[in-house]
């Protein structure tokens, strides 16, 4: 069953990309979806048995690398926290799958979409289910791969190349350090093996190297250089800037990177590595203080954000911002499970706002909306439940895991864990505000289409809307069915795929409830605040944004630029890159290399050639005349060589 929950969306990549040409469009949408959903029911079962059961298994497929110490099988682990990974990677491309069948349906290149998505199902699941580290690389890898593949999708536009190109550099970055960290961990344990590094991790600790006169903890470098890849994967502050950028991409593809695959690796990695983490405190801040910063300042940047699935996505960079700081403080079970539950909700917003472009002739500037809910009803309602639940909303799903990580991090009582609860909290006003603005600008009002646009404004159809309402449901269900899981029992459920050392216990206090009854109220009030304020100025006062940003205005472009962080990297790294690069062509390459090379070779003989044919007169006398000169000039050298 294991073996299967895996390999089924590679077959179906394999054959809708390699038989697509031939079978036609339709039946490799068929075949993908029809995988890909039998992997999905495959990973219910898969949970119960090992979430539920605690029926832990691990599968040798077979030996993949063997070369000196370095003995790699092929393996499939499958403990509690694989089995959560498989329902939410499954489960939301299961629907990401059907969802395409009516949103591309006018693009002449489906079957290559649908093998792509497989593909990329197929390499979060081989991320997901490894069994040591370079395992894991090569699922890491391959969902970078696929993304490029996808964000780039519509090749013949310029964006969309540049962003698929930009999302595939700046994850380079953050795979460099991953790369790193494996090597370190190889070399300190001799072994990239998931059960034999974790058992030895406490015999590592405190323990040091030399380096440039320092004492480095080894524990620390190896778990920092880990983070990084994570950083990149999961789009956090200085490595986050490929992430709203991505949006060029189709939409069901913005909806799978951001709910359940790629996104969600670097989160993934660390819980997974949470035995190495333990030992590495130092590093546990790094994650706290970079997550709680990456949470408030992605949300920043959404306030103002015109184009409906940029606010989106910089809503899954602040969500990703509150799983890493949640993991520093310990509190993995609780990263995990706002993970499980934003990938529903999360999904449904960017479904939700598919059907809303879908239906108003691809327009995505929100700007150029409004007054659509007479017109779009149900994608109406769909989206206020995937708002809601995002906020934070008391019994919807992102109520019991972003409340239970905003509460971690009060009660790990330290002052990085007080840094990430402020932020949370300021984080939980930003996003509810953003959250209501959209639902306002976007549905609400007066209509800012043209006549023609409106005209044709309409519902998706039923291929659509029906994914929507399973996303729907767990937007709304999942964290009540499953906060007594994942959080309930402290530790219990995830047996021995996590480890929270006894001195980590923010978990157990949570659930526990040790700490203030205004520290459960303030998440609640902040989301209030924030939907209150975005009502008063988008509902009741339309002019009052246009007139704070013109007040505002350096403060207003600081944002709408996304903290300038694009132009500061085109200032810091693109322009020097591109200077050097055009000092190194001309002046090295073409000046000197090809100049003294090639080019400076073939000059020389094709000049020597051209004063050559002055010499072919085709008079006989003038070749007479220059075969005594030979002559006499061959005799005199013959003289005065014997005369030597």
């Amino acid at each position: 069953m294991y073996v299967a929950i895996v390999f089924l969306p590679l077959l179906g990549a394999a054959i809708a990309g390699f038989l697509g040409k031939f079978i036609g469009d339709r039946p490799s949408e068929i075949v993908t979806c029809l995988l890909v959903s039998v992997s999905a029911l495959l990973s219910l079962v898969a949970f119960y048995q090992v979430g539920l059961q605690q029926q832990t298994t691990t599968i040798d497929l077979f030996t993949w690398i063997q070369s000196g110490a370095l003995d790699v099988s092929w393996s499939i682990r499958v403990d509690t926290l694989t089995a959560v990974m498989l329902v939410v990677v499954n489960l939301v491309s299961a629907v990401v799958h059907i969802y395409s069948i009516g949103y591309m349906s006018h693009d002449p290149h489906r079957a290559r979409f649908f093998a792509y998505l497989s593909l990329f199902t197929f390499a979060m699941l081989m991320l997901v289910t490894a069994d040591n580290f370079l395992q894991m690389f090569f699922g890491w890898e391959g969902v970078g791969l696929c993304s490029y593949l996808l964000i780039g999708f519509w090749y013949k536009k310029p964006s969309a190349n540049a962003a698929a190109i930009k999302a595939f550099v700046v994850n380079r970055i953050g795979d460099f350090g991953f790369i790193l960290g494996i090597l370190t961990v190889f070399l300190v344990f001799g072994s990239i093996d998931f059960d034999t590094v974790f058992r030895a991790a406490p015999t590592k600790a405190g323990e040091t190297f030399h380096f440039l006169s320092w004492d480095v903890d080894l524990l620390t470098v190896m778990t920092l250089l880990l983070f990084i890849g994570a950083m990149g994967k999961s789009a956090q502050i200085g490595l986050h800037t490929w992430l709203p950028d991505a949006m060029e991409g189709p939409t069901p593809v913005s909806a799978l990177i951001h709910a359940a695959t790629m996104v969600t690796a670097g989160v993934f990695m660390v819980a997974r590595c949470s035995p190495l983490f333990e030992y590495a405190p130092i590093t546990l801040m790094v994650v706290t203080i970079i997550g709680a910063s990456t949470a408030f300042m992605a949300a920043t940047i959404g306030l103002v954000q015109n184009d409906i699935k940029r606010v989106v996505a910089y809503s899954t960079c602040s969500q990703l911002g509150y799983m890493f700081f949640a993991a520093g403080v310990s509190a993995y079970p609780i990263a995990i499970f706002h993970l499980f539950t934003h990938a529903f909700f999360k999904a449904l917003l960017f479904l939700g706002s598919g059907s809303v472009i879908h239906g108003v002739s691809d327009e995505q500037d929100m700007r150029k909306m409004g007054g659509l809910w007479r017109h779009m009803k149900v994608t109406y309602a769909l989206m206020w439940i995937g708002s809601l639940a995002l906020t934070g909303f008391p019994l919807l799903a992102g109520f019991y895991s972003k409340d239970a990580i905003i509460e971690s991090a009060y009660v790990a009582g330290t002052p990085v864990g007080d840094y990430a609860f402020w932020l949370g909290v300021a984080g939980a006003v930003l996003t509810a505000f953003y959250s209501i603005r959209l639902i306002i600008m976007t549905f609400h009002g007066t209509p800012r289409a043209s006549e023609e646009v409106m005209s044709h404004v309409h519902e998706s159809p039923k291929v659509m809307i029906l994914p929507l309402l399973v996303l729907a449901a767990g937007a709304i269900g999942a964290g009540f069915a499953f906060s007594g899981f994942f959080v309930g029992n402290a530790g219990g459920f995830w047996g021995d795929s996590i480890l929270i050392l006894p001195e980590n216990p923010a978990v157990q206090m949570v659930v526990d409830h040790q700490y203030p009854w205004w520290v459960k109220a303030l998440p609640i009030a902040a989301g209030i605040i924030g939907m209150l304020v975005a009502f008063y100025m988008y509902a009741m006062r339309s002019d009052l944004p246009g007139a704070i940003a013109k007040m505002h205005h350096g403060a207003y472009q600081f944002l709408l630029n996304k903290w300038y962080f694009d132009e500061l990297y085109d200032l810091i790294f693109v322009r020097p890159a591109m200077w050097l690069g055009r000092v190194l062509w001309k002046g090295g390459d073409g000046r000197i290399i090809d100049g003294f090379g090639p080019d400076g070779i073939s000059a020389l003989v094709l000049n020597l050639a051209r004063r050559a044919t002055f010499l072919q007169s085709g008079y006989v006398y003038h070749y007479a005349f220059a075969m005594l000169i030979g002559v006499a000039f061959l005799v005199t050298f013959y003289m005065f060589a014997l005369g030597g």
